[in-house]
């Protein structure tokens, strides 16, 4: 195997982890992936998770794979992806859902997955909940109670692994990572004490999906 195949080997999306709608699932073990073949920094510090949604858990995405329509477009209650920023190039987005390429940059995949010139109802604008990923690596928890009917049963089949433990032990904090209202928008996406937030707080910050591309291009 010669090294531009391995490379390219590393990129292939179906050498992924992949459960339909457990999304925040398969991130997680993307971020490790990447940090583990070298593809990020081997701590993830060049990695960012981020959780799309908003208060009515409505928003509408384009070119997912779970579309049965042309364009791709679906009304997820919620999603997430991976950002990589590294110290030069363009923002690149992991988003194992997407029929885009894989990964994407950035100004495209906000353009043709967010669409933020698609005039919508209020109700289904986006926010994003920006997360570093060492710290979505450590604290991050699920037990699947959210993909459970009252009687128990599953709504979509869980992933084979175990249920993601966070470090300290916590079993289920997803419902936090979502909890995603207007009020908690960042005024000033270039701020200093902004891009300090989201290397400190364990739920990083929220940003409007006008100030997503602004905020990555901020970072250092």
């Amino acid at each position: 195997m010669t090294t531009s195949t391995l490379e390219q080997s590393k990129l292939d999306v179906s050498h992924f982890n992949h459960t339909p709608f457990y999304c925040e699932e398969n991130v997680y073990f993307l971020c490790k992936q990447l940090c583990g073949n070298g593809v990020a920094d081997a701590e993830g510090s060049d990695l960012f998770v981020i959780f799309i949604s908003n208060e009515k858990r409505q928003i509408p995405l384009w070119h997912q794979k779970a579309s049965r329509r042309a364009d791709g477009v679906i009304l997820w209650d919620y999603h997430v992806i991976c950002i990589q920023r590294k110290s030069s190039g363009d923002p690149l987005v992991w988003d194992l859902d997407s029929t885009l390429s894989f990964p994407s940059s950035l100004a495209p995949y906000v353009s043709e997955t967010i669409r933020p010139s698609f005039q919508l109802f209020s109700e289904y604008r986006r926010f994003f909940r920006i997360v570093h990923a060492p710290l979505f690596l450590r604290c991050f928890a699920s037990d699947r109670r959210h993909m459970k009917e009252p009687d128990g049963t599953w709504t979509a089949e869980p992933p084979i692994h175990k249920p993601i433990v966070a470090e300290d032990g916590t079993k289920h904090n997803l419902n936090e990572y979502l909890e995603i209202r207007p009020a908690d928008v960042i005024s000033n996406a270039s701020s200093g004490s902004i891009k300090d937030a989201v290397f400190t707080q364990k739920l990083g910050v929220v940003v409007n999906e006008n100030q997503l591309e602004e905020f990555f291009s901020q970072l250092p």
